[in-house]
């Protein structure tokens, strides 16, 4: 396993045997809450955003299912997305659908009329989704339910697609659909821009 893939899965499980025994208070200080402050009642603490927590929450996870899914996802797409990019652009990749996650996330809990925490790598992990898809369109990939082969750029646009849909009508409540879409944005922005470079480049050598 590539040295940043491995590291960014070791801290995800890390930190999330923290949270076993100090769960709210790093809920409460480091989950990505709307802008301004609240009252958790769960927590028994007024609660806000503060800007560490675009990147903090992504560190998050609510159970073992939820880690165990996302670093899972992050092993089998990110290795090969790392080996390609190295390490360093793939890092950066990363943490920019990571943040941009949560600024769509932010703009999505306005909306609403309680607040709630947001955590999780999903956001992060749907940027190297799409980045593996980008990468390697024609690679087969397979779905788990139902056991479907397929090529990797029909996977991430079925994943897109469904996630916009779930977003829209509000199912699955308590999964941050749009803040997937925006952790796919944020890789697709970050990959525009880092071609529209290289072609800038060619053109200078002409």
């Amino acid at each position: 396993m590539p040295p940043v893939t491995r590291t960014l899965i070791i801290i995800n499980f890390a930190i999330f045997a923290l949270q076993v025994p100090f769960d709210d208070a790093l809920v409460s200080t480091f989950a990505l809450w709307p802008l301004g402050r609240f009252l958790a009642q769960d927590l028994h603490t007024a609660v806000g955003f503060e800007p560490w927590q675009l990147v903090s929450y992504a560190f998050l996870h609510a159970n073992f299912a939820h880690i165990g899914l996302n670093m899972l996802a992050l092993y089998m797409f990110g290795r090969d997305v790392e080996r390609t990019l190295g390490p360093r652009p793939y890092l950066l990749l990363y943490f920019a659908a990571v943040v941009s996650a949560a600024l769509v996330q932010l703009l999505v809990a306005t909306t609403l009329t309680e607040p709630y925490p947001t955590v999780g790598a999903s956001g992060g992990i749907f940027g190297v989704l799409l980045a593996f898809g980008t990468l390697y369109p024609n690679r087969i990939v397979m779905l788990l339910f139902p056991p479907i082969p397929m090529p990797a750029w029909l996977f991430v646009v079925l994943f897109g697609v469904l996630e916009l849909a779930n977003g829209i009508l509000g199912t699955e409540a308590g999964v941050a659909h749009f803040a997937h879409l925006g952790g796919m944005l944020g890789a697709y922005l970050v990959l525009r821009y880092w071609r529209g470079s290289e072609a800038n480049d060619e053109d200078l050598y002409r």
